[in-house]
C-alpha cells in the first residue's frame, strides 16, 4: 500500500507541476496522443536548455496542431488572414494598404508544410518524437499530396486539408504557386535524404517523394522562354497574374529548386535574365557602416528574405559567379535590421539591443511585411530567432528578453506568439506556419548544421547550384 500511495503522490505532483507551469496557457488542455506537452516560462535555464525549450515548444505547432486528416501544416491558428502586396504604401498617409480575406480552419499552407517537414527532421534528431512515428506522419502527408490539386506538378499556395482542393489566394491566384512549392520540396527532399534506411516505410516514403519531384514542371512557369520565371499559373487564368519572380527577396530557393529538377529544369539564362539582371537584385550601399550586397530596399527588406531560402541552403562558403558572398549578405542584412531597431528613429517603446527584428507577420493592422521602410513598431520574434546562424550573440540576447521579460505576454503553447507592439500594448495571440518553422530549423542550423548538411549534400541540389554558377564548400569540386 505504501508503494501504491507513493506512486499516486508522485503522479499527482507531476500533474500539478504541469498545470502550474503552463497555467498562463489554458488552451493546452486535451493534448493528443504522441504529443509534446507544453511548458511555461522556466527560470534560470542554461543557454542550451533554453534553446531546447524554444525549439521543442515551437515544433508543437507542426506536430500537435497539424491538420488531423492530411497532416499538413495549417496556415495559422486563427482563421483571419490579412493579405499584403508589395505596393502597400499609400502615398497620401504613408500607411500600408490592406486587403483582408478569411480562410477557414481547413486552410493548409504548402510552403508552411515544407517548413514543418524540416522541423520534423529536427524533432526526430533531437529525440522529441520517434523516428517511426514521424515517418508515419510524413507518409500521411505525401499520400495526401499525391492526390491533392496540383498543376503541372506544382501545388497551390493554400489547399483544403480535408479535400486537397485549392483554396484561392486571390481572384487570379487560384492555381500553381511556384515559390510555395519550392519550400515544400525543400522539405520533402531533405526528409528523403534523412530517412534513408531500408525499411519498407522509408522506401515507400522516398518513392512517393520521387513521384512528385519527377513530375513538377518548373520550366512551365517560364512560358516557354528564357526571359522571365513566373510565380503563378492558373488553369482558368493562365499567366494573367503576371508576377515574375525577381530579386532580391525570399525566392532564391525557387530558382535553385527549378534548376535542380531532373526532368523539368530551367536554364541559367533564364535565372540570369529574370533574377540577377533585374534592377532590384543588387544594392551595394552601406548602412550603419555595414555593406548590403543585395536588394533594393533601403536598409534591407524584411528579414525573411535571409531565412526562407537559407533554411536549406548553407550561405557559409556559398558564392556565385557575380562575386556575391552569401554569408556576408545574410549576416549584414540582419545586422542592419538590428542597428535600425537600436537607432529607433520613430521612438517606439521597447526597441533596443535586446528587442529587435522586423519581418513579415501579424500586427495590430493585420499581416504586414515589416522592415525599416514599413515600421509600425511591431517586433516579430521569428526575425531575431531565425537569425541565430548569422548573429548568435545578438539572437540569444533577444531570445532571453522575449522569454524571461515578455514571456507572460508572448510565450504560449506553440512557442512565441507571432508579434507584439509595446507602443500599442498589443500582443498577438496568433501563430503562423511560415514564422514558426524557421525558428525550429534555423536554431538547429546554428546548433548542429543538421538541415544544411542534409540539403546541401543532395546530388540534384548540388547540380542545380552548379548550373546557376554557385560554388560551395560542400562540392567535392567547384570546377
Amino acid at each position: 500500500m505504501t508503494n501504491i500511495f507513493c506512486r499516486i503522490v508522485i503522479i499527482a505532483i507531476a500533474i500539478a507541476f504541469n498545470l502550474i507551469s503552463f497555467a498562463q496557457n489554458p488552451k493546452s488542455k486535451n493534448v493528443p496522443h504522441n504529443s509534446i506537452t507544453p511548458v511555461g516560462v522556466i527560470k534560470n535555464l542554461s543557454d542550451s536548455a533554453l534553446l531546447d525549450v524554444v525549439q521543442k515548444q515551437t515544433f508543437r505547432y507542426f506536430w500537435n496542431f497539424a491538420h488531423p486528416v492530411s497532416g499538413l501544416a495549417r496556415e495559422r491558428d486563427n482563421t483571419v488572414k490579412a493579405e499584403y502586396y508589395w505596393d502597400y504604401i499609400n502615398e497620401a498617409n504613408d500607411e500600408p494598404n490592406f486587403s483582408k480575406g478569411t480562410f477557414g480552419p481547413e486552410a493548409c499552407a504548402t510552403g508552411g508544410t515544407g517548413f514543418g517537414i524540416l522541423s520534423t527532421i529536427v524533432a526526430v534528431n533531437r529525440g522529441w518524437i520517434g523516428r517511426d512515428t514521424a515517418l508515419k506522419r510524413l507518409v500521411k502527408i505525401v499520400d495526401f499530396l499525391i492526390k491533392a490539386d496540383c498543376f503541372h506538378g506544382i501545388y497551390p499556395h493554400f489547399m483544403n486539408g480535408v479535400t486537397g482542393k485549392t483554396i484561392p489566394f486571390g481572384r487570379l491566384d487560384d492555381g500553381a504557386d511556384l515559390v510555395e512549392t519550392s519550400y515544400l520540396f525543400m522539405g520533402l527532399l531533405t526528409a528523403k535524404e534523412y530517412f534513408n534506411g531500408n525499411t519498407p516505410l522509408e522506401k515507400y516514403f522516398r518513392n512517393r517523394v520521387d513521384q512528385m519531384w519527377s513530375v513538377a514542371d518548373w520550366n512551365w512557369h517560364s512560358k516557354g522562354g528564357n526571359k522571365l520565371l513566373y510565380w503563378h499559373w492558373s488553369p482558368a487564368n493562365d499567366f494573367d497574374m503576371n508576377f515574375p519572380i525577381y530579386g532580391w527577396d525570399e525566392c532564391l530557393i525557387t530558382y535553385i529548386m527549378s534548376a535542380s529538377s531532373p526532368y523539368h529544369s530551367i536554364s541559367k539564362e533564364l535565372y540570369e535574365n529574370s533574377w540577377v539582371k533585374n534592377a532590384s537584385w543588387l544594392n551595394g550601399k552601406s548602412y550603419y557602416g555595414i555593406k548590403l550586397p543585395l536588394g533594393n530596399f533601403e536598409k534591407g527588406g524584411p528579414l525573411f528574405f535571409e531565412q526562407y531560402t537559407f533554411m536549406g541552403i548553407d550561405p557559409n562558403g556559398l558564392k556565385d559567379d557575380h562575386e556575391i558572398d552569401y554569408a556576408e549578405q545574410t549576416r549584414n542584412h540582419t545586422l542592419i535590421n538590428r542597428a535600425y531597431c537600436i537607432e529607433n528613429p520613430k521612438k517606439y517603446k521597447g526597441y533596443g539591443e535586446n528587442c529587435w527584428g522586423l519581418t513579415a507577420g501579424d500586427s495590430y493592422k493585420g499581416y504586414v511585411a515589416h522592415c525599416p521602410d514599413v515600421d509600425l513598431g511591431v517586433i516579430q520574434p521569428t526575425a531575431a530567432l531565425s537569425s541565430f546562424p548569422y548573429t548568435p550573440e545578438y539572437s540569444i540576447q533577444a531570445l532571453k528578453h522575449f522569454y524571461y521579460d515578455l514571456g507572460n505576454k508572448i510565450w504560449s503553447e506553440y512557442g512565441f506568439s507571432d508579434g507584439f507592439s509595446e507602443t500599442k500594448n498589443w500582443y498577438a495571440k496568433t501563430h503562423l506556419a511560415i514564422d514558426e518553422g524557421p525558428i525550429v530549423v534555423m536554431i538547429e542550423n546554428y546548433r548542429s548544421g543538421l538541415i544544411w548538411k542534409l540539403f546541401m549534400n543532395i546530388p540534384e541540389v548540388q547540380n542545380g547550384l552548379k548550373k546557376l554558377g554557385f560554388t560551395s564548400s560542400y562540392f567535392k569540386s567547384n570546377k
